[in-house]
């Protein structure tokens, strides 16, 4: 296990795409939030988004494993 996953020939890390992924579903769930009215009773949105995305790109990588990717 090398901890890498080839595209188009061109290996990338596995962190890489996880990161990637993670800030598109960060941005879906922000935007859920956003639109639902959860940051009224927030009081540092910056600091808040960031820890969402720590959140959802953890959760991805615990998960790596039973999706197929090997990190």
């Amino acid at each position: 296990m090398n901890g890498e996953i080839s595209i188009g020939g061109v290996y990338m890390p596995t962190i890489l795409l996880l990161a990637v992924i993670a800030s598109v579903l960060t941005m879906i769930l922000l935007r859920f939030i956003n639109v639902s009215g959860l940051y009224r009773f927030v009081a540092y949105r910056a600091l808040v988004d960031l820890c969402i995305y720590i959140m959802v790109l953890g959760a991805l990588s615990l998960l790596a494993p039973h999706i197929g990717l090997h990190p």
